[in-house]
Order: structure tokens, then C-alpha cells, then sequence
């Protein structure tokens, strides 16, 4: 192994605090991985909590990994933990936390790098086992089944403990055996022994049992000079094409006293408090928990704003905690397009929220809109423009509009959806990018070819997972030729799904339905949406309505 990667290994783990070091001897070594930077890694709360909860289960040592340690993921060079700078192949389990689906390719490049065999079927008793986890994997995972040992469906913080207990058994018997006794465990697929058998996502119904914040200060991280804090899990909103606002029903609060006491301990080492949330203005208590962190002396910054409601205390705070720009996303510029896509905005709810904004002084305004929606028109396009001349008209100072391609995903109402043409979709993108210039206002488009990508990971089959076993990066021109050797057709996984077809995460129970159909679906097609009821989503509002009393 190369001397580098090890001083790396060693000079990052010096500039954090709060790591935990411990002999592996006697104890069950769980590597936690990550498949992109460490930067991008550790500004994961996905990563802080189960690190911490992995810790302190007895007899378990857990150290971390990462695609690269450095700027950029590179496809060659070893694999070490940050901890002791251990091969990953030492560990008795390693569990990869995978939030997107373009790090698909990233999952099976470690275990390459690590020379763990990367089919599931290829694995040897002294293997370690492979489990996956993250919104995207536990949506549909199989396009990784061919990879994974064990797959977690929904949220792992209840699995944690009996999943050690069958990796502790597993030194003492067969792997076929082992995979077995994960089988059994609810919420986990294992792919080479479930047979068409209906898993039920997990979820966590009360918060508080498992605080979740920064448990290392990593200064090297992205959001590495601020105590991160989740305050609610879920949103309540329902917009018909985000798999996180489905995924993660029902919509669950922290309680503001375990917030709190959170940042206290946060404000010891650094004086920034990130609040994290799929929406952090939804959350029911936020005018009194911004007056409580700044009255503690607190910066704060958010992930995510909501256009409506926006708290005018909420955004004094950010811009008096330092913040030069804040974000809002509209996602499209028409009434009856956002209407569609069940947004909840109004035009009257955007112009307030600019002038709120504008009434601060913030140096920059960052607007989101998607292009390529469902039922989408050329009219839909002017409305995107003239909204902006509108906010630019409010907001006089840098306007940045950031575009991405819609993408369907798995559990949403749009999962069967068509994705809009490439031909499409480049010709709006041009449409837009020239009314932005003629406004005078900054346009940050994401990559068309790698919408397409994620779309065809995000619904793909088995045999997807074959060519990303063929890619050594998701380049288009490489991802074309991987699907030509197999004699897949990439229209095949955008084109639109009837109702009568059956969807390769069909034995998801993810537990909740999907919405009504807007008022405004006969433009967006009856088959693109997928309206269904239950006792499920019953419970879901019922249970929305009780975390917010």
C-alpha cells in the first residue's frame, strides 16, 4: 500500500475532533463508507448518526472510509479506513450509506479498490458482508442487487442492533447462513434469497430516541465550520416529483428542548448551527427555536427553505448569522404548471418571499426551477422568464437561476412518468439560458446526458446493474456503449409506464400512497400519475397532524 494514502488518511483524522479510536481486538469491525469525497462525506448526517450509533453498541469498533479523500473521486488506489488506515477487507461488515444514484458506480469502484469480489454470489466465507443503505438504494434497489449483500428499505436506526447480532453470529457459521438470518430481520432485502417476497420500509416514529447532529468536527468537510442538526424528518407537502418528501412519510418533528440541547453542546466548539430538514422553515416551532440559538449567540444557516411559509425572524437570522445568499425554490414559473406538480406556491407567495428577502439586504438570490416536467409547454417556459424579470424587478441585486432536468423516481406519483426527449430538453434549456441573458441574470443548468443517467438508475432493473459493473465512470459516451454490449435500449427506461405494468421495485412496501391527482393533471396525462388511497396514507396525515401539535 502507498505511503500517501496512508499520511492522508492520517492527516485528516488530525484535524477532526471527536473521532473514536479503538483496538479491534475482541470487538466486530464495521467500516461505515461513503461513496464520494470525504468533504462531501462527512457533510453527511446520514454518516454522524450511524457512526455514533454504530459506536456505542457493545463490543463494536466502527471507522470510516471514502471514495477519495482528496478533491475529486478517483477510479484507482487503495481503500483505507480513516480511523487506523486499515484495508477495508479487515472489516466483518461494511455498510454503505448512498444517498444518489450517480455514486452507484463510485459503490462498486471501492469494493474493486478494496479487491472485495463485487458480485454478491462471488463472496467467500472470509468476505466481508455488503450491505447498502440511503433514500435511492432503498427505493429501488435493484440496481444494485447484484452488488449487495443485504439492502436496508427506509430508515436504519432500529435495524442497527439485531444487524450486529447477525454479523456476531456469522463468525460461527456459514455466509449462506448468515444471509439467512438477515432474510429474517424486517425491512432488510437480501437479494441471492428474497424471491418476490414484499419488504416493508422502516421508519422512525419518534425522533428524540435518536438524536442526530455532528458527532465529529471535521473542518475539512464542505459544512465544516458549522454544528449540523436535523430538526424534522419527511414533509408533509406531497409534491408529486420528490422522492425524499414520499420516502420519509410520515412527516416526524424533533422536539425543540432536544434541539436545543443539541446546539448547546455544538456552540462548545464551533459558533454555527446548521439546521437540516427537507424544508427547515416548516418546522412548527421555528420562530422560537431561531430567537433561542440567537439568544445563545449562534450564526445560523439552513438546507432548505420553503417560498411559503417563510419566516421573516427565520431569514433575519440567517443574513445576521453571515449568510451573503439564500435560496428559494419556485421549481416551476406558471400557477397551473406548479398546481400540477402539487408545489403549493402561489405567484403572490413567490413576490412575497422576494421582497422579504430583498428587504434584507441579501447579496445574492438563488432561484430553482425544474424544466422538462410532466405536461410541460413552450408557454410554461415564458412563464419561467417572466417570473424571473419579475423577482429581478423586486430583488435588484445578483439573481442566479439554477435549472435542473426533471428525473422520475421510484414512490413518487410521477414514477411512471416519461422523461421529456433529449431534443426536448436542450431546446428549452437554450430557450431559457438566452431569456436569462437578455435579463442579465446568472443561469447554472446540471447536465441533460446526466438526468438521463439518474433517471435510468433511479427505475432501472438488475440488468442496469450489469452495466454499471461494465463502467468505470458514468461519462454518457461509456455508459451508451456499456448498455449497446448488453442490448439495452436507454429509451426503454424513460419512457412513460402504463398502470398495468409491473415496476422493478414492485415488492417495496414503502407504506404510504400517493396523493390525489391535481387539479390540473389532464395536462400532465392520466397514466403519469399514479393516484392511489389507503389506510396507509390515512395514517400518514393523521400522524402529520400529531407531530405538529
Amino acid at each position: 500500500m502507498e505511503w500517501h494514502h496512508i499520511a492522508t488518511a492520517r492527516r485528516i483524522r488530525e484535524s477532526e475532533s471527536g473521532a473514536i479510536l479503538r483496538d479491534w481486538g475482541g470487538r466486530i469491525p464495521v467500516v461505515l463508507a461513503y461513496p464520494n469525497t470525504y468533504a462531501v462525506g462527512m457533510s453527511s448526517l446520514a454518516i454522524h448518526g450511524l457512526y455514533r450509533w454504530f459506536n456505542v453498541l457493545p463490543g463494536v469498533v466502527c471507522e470510516r472510509a471514502f471514495a477519495s479523500l482528496g478533491r475529486r473521486v478517483q477510479p484507482t488506489g487503495p481503500i483505507v479506513t480513516l480511523e487506523s488506515q486499515r484495508p477495508l477487507r479487515d472489516a466483518a461488515l461494511v455498510a454503505f450509506s448512498v444517498p444518489f444514484e450517480m455514486d452507484y458506480v463510485n459503490v462498486i469502484s471501492m469494493l474493486r479498490r478494496a479487491s472485495i469480489p463485487v458480485r454478491a454470489e462471488e463472496r467467500a466465507d472470509g468476505d466481508p458482508l455488503i450491505i447498502l443503505g440511503g433514500p435511492a438504494v432503498s427505493a429501488n434497489p435493484e440496481p444494485l442487487a447484484v452488488v449487495a449483500d443485504a439492502i436496508v428499505i427506509g430508515e436504519a436506526e432500529t435495524l442497527l442492533a439485531p444487524l450486529v447480532d447477525c454479523i456476531a453470529n456469522s463468525w460461527q457459521q456459514k455466509r449462506d447462513h448468515t444471509l439467512e438470518d438477515l432474510a429474517s430481520l424486517p425491512g432488510i432485502y437480501v437479494p441471492l434469497v428474497h424471491q418476490g417476497k414484499r419488504i416493508n420500509r422502516q421508519w422512525l416514529e419518534e425522533l428524540d430516541d435518536y438524536p442526530t447532529s455532528s458527532s465529529i468536527v471535521a473542518p475539512l468537510a464542505e459544512f465544516g465550520d458549522m454544528h449540523l442538526i436535523e430538526v424534522s424528518r419527511g414533509c408533509g407537502r406531497g409534491c408529486r416529483f420528490c422522492l425524499a418528501g414520499h420516502w420519509y412519510r410520515p412527516p416526524r418533528e424533533r422536539s425543540l428542548g432536544t434541539i436545543l440541547e443539541q446546539a448547546r453542546e455544538g456552540l462548545k466548539q464551533q459558533d454555527k448551527i446548521g439546521l437540516v430538514a427537507s424544508a427547515v422553515s416548516d418546522y412548527s416551532h421555528i420562530d422560537e427555536l431561531v430567537t433561542e440559538l440567537r439568544g445563545m449567540g449562534a450564526a445560523i444557516s439552513v438546507s432548505s427553505l420553503r417560498v411559503a411559509p417563510l419566516s421573516p425572524i427565520l431569514v433575519r437570522a440567517l443574513r445576521e448569522g453571515g449568510a451573503r445568499t439564500i435560496t428559494l425554490a419556485p421549481e416551476a414559473g406558471s400557477e397551473g404548471l406548479r398546481r400540477a406538480i402539487n408545489k403549493g406556491v402561489t405567484h403572490d407567495d413567490i413576490m412575497a418571499a422576494t421582497a422579504l428577502v430583498a428587504s434584507e439586504r441579501f447579496e445574492a438570490l438563488k432561484l430553482y426551477f425544474m424544466f422538462g416536467l410532466p405536461g410541460e409547454s413552450d408557454g410554461d417556459i415564458e412563464d419561467l422568464l417572466r417570473v424571473v424579470a419579475e423577482i429581478k424587478g423586486v430583488f435588484t441585486r445578483r439573481v442566479i437561476v439554477s435549472l435542473t432536468p426533471f428525473v422520475p423516481k421510484a414512490h413518487t406519483p410521477f414514477q411512471r412518468a416519461a422523461m421529456v426527449p433529449k431534443a426536448v430538453l436542450e431546446e428549452r434549456l437554450s430557450r431559457i439560458g438566452e431569456g436569462l441573458r437578455q435579463l442579465h441574470v446568472e443561469m447554472r443548468a446540471e447536465s441533460i446526458d446526466a438526468a438521463r443517467i439518474q433517471c435510468v438508475l433511479a427505475r432501472g432493473d438488475r440488468r442496469v446493474g450489469e452495466a454499471l459493473l461494465a463502467v468505470p465512470t458514468l461519462a454518457s459516451s461509456a455508459w451508451e456503449r456499456a448498455l449497446a454490449l448488453l442490448d439495452l435500449d436507454m429509451e426503454e427506461y424513460l419512457r412513460e409506464r402504463s398502470p398495468q405494468e409491473s415496476l422493478p421495485w414492485h415488492f417495496v412496501d414503502s407504506r404510504v400512497a400517493a396523493p390525489s391527482p391535481p387539479e390540473d393533471s389532464d395536462r400532465i396525462g392520466a397514466s403519469a400519475i399514479e393516484a392511489r388511497t389507503s389506510e396507509d396514507c390515512i395514517l400518514c396525515h393523521a400522524r402529520a397532524g400529531e407531530d405538529r401539535r
